[in-house]
């Protein structure tokens, strides 16, 4: 890394872009968002990110930005886009790159589903790439607002397993600066897990519009949480991902029990805002493998083709 305090470039500023950069920027690291919409870039400029809720009411001062070429060298990349925007963002920010290898930033994947990694690597080398997730909440309130519901743990790790050295000195640096990370030294198996989440609550909770707890207070809607988990489980093992029994809820458990509980989905958002949501990357990346492995998966095809059906009206 540079000298002084490292350079952090969040590639993808929607809410867990923002809560992100903002906590990092007011740990005390440079911060730079690069955001899609021009609003939201104005009202960062002009009066800072607010963040909201968990931690109390503040202004954070940031630097925001729809411009890929005036940003400076970074060191750390975090890609919080959603999955469908992962192969134009990383083009958008390949620029950043360019630089000697011993001297390029890292790429973090915080985002859902599975392929993200693969799909960064693939324009930006394989090398720069670690992977991430987060048992975080957010949502963008307004042009430059952010609401936590909660400080949960993030995780990081190589994508070929092993504890390195890199990705222990970068959850320290993270958790130093505001952001508790650890490193993980499976951090695909650890996807899976946050997988399992998403496939239990995200579709559960955009076809019915209710937050994770009221989703999980409704017995029916609970059961169908926990048959997409089993699900997912079950191709998760055959794909060769060793997760015991009483582990394969770990994340769930913790999400349901904090302050995250009042949120509702990103996917939940999408839908509201009828926009294009993450469905292929969360429920389709499973189910593909699942007919690789003849595992059956009605439950996650119903949820996934209950969403496409609402996408079909956006057009």
């Amino acid at each position: 890394m540079a000298d002084g305090a490292p350079h952090v470039v969040i590639a993808g500023a929607g809410a867990m872009g923002c809560l992100f950069g903002g906590l990092l920027a007011e740990g005390g690291l440079a911060v730079t968002l690069l955001a899609r919409r021009a609003d939201h870039v104005q009202a960062i400029e002009q009066r800072g990110l607010l963040i909201v809720g968990e931690g109390g009411d503040r202004a954070v001062k940031v630097r925001a930005t729809m411009d890929v070429a005036s940003i400076a060298a970074p060191d750390i990349v975090l890609f919080q886009c959603k999955a469908n925007g992962t192969a134009s963002i990383a083009a958008a920010v390949k620029p950043l790159f360019s630089g000697p290898v011993a001297t390029r930033p890292v790429a973090i994947s915080f985002q859902n589903g599975l392929g993200n990694e693969e799909t960064i690597a693939a324009v930006l080398g394989e090398g720069a790439v670690l992977g991430g997730l987060t048992a975080q909440g957010a949502t963008l309130e307004a042009p430059g607002v952010v609401r936590n519901y909660a400080t949960l743990p993030s995780i990081i790790g190589e994508m070929s397993g092993g504890l390195s050295e890199r990705s222990v000195e970068l959850a320290r640096l993270f958790s130093a600066h505001g952001l508790p990370v650890q490193a993980s030294e499976n951090i695909v198996r650890d996807k899976w897990r946050k997988l399992f989440l998403n496939v239990a609550l995200s579709a559960t909770s955009a076809l019915t519009n209710l937050t994770i707890g009221e989703v999980l207070a409704i017995p029916d809607l609970a059961s169908t949480a926990r048959r997409a988990m089993e699900e997912a489980a079950a191709v998760a093992i055959a794909s060769g991902i060793d997760i015991a029994a009483e582990d394969r809820f770990g994340v769930f458990d913790t999400i349901v029990s904090s302050g995250a509980a009042r949120n509702k989905t990103s996917m939940c958002r999408d839908v509201l805002a009828r926009r294009p949501s993450e469905v292929d990357a969360i429920y389709g990346s499973v189910i593909r493998r699942g007919k690789q492995f003849n595992i059956a998966t009605p439950t996650l095809e119903t949820l996934a083709a209950g969403i496409r059906g609402i996408e079909s009206h956006y057009v």
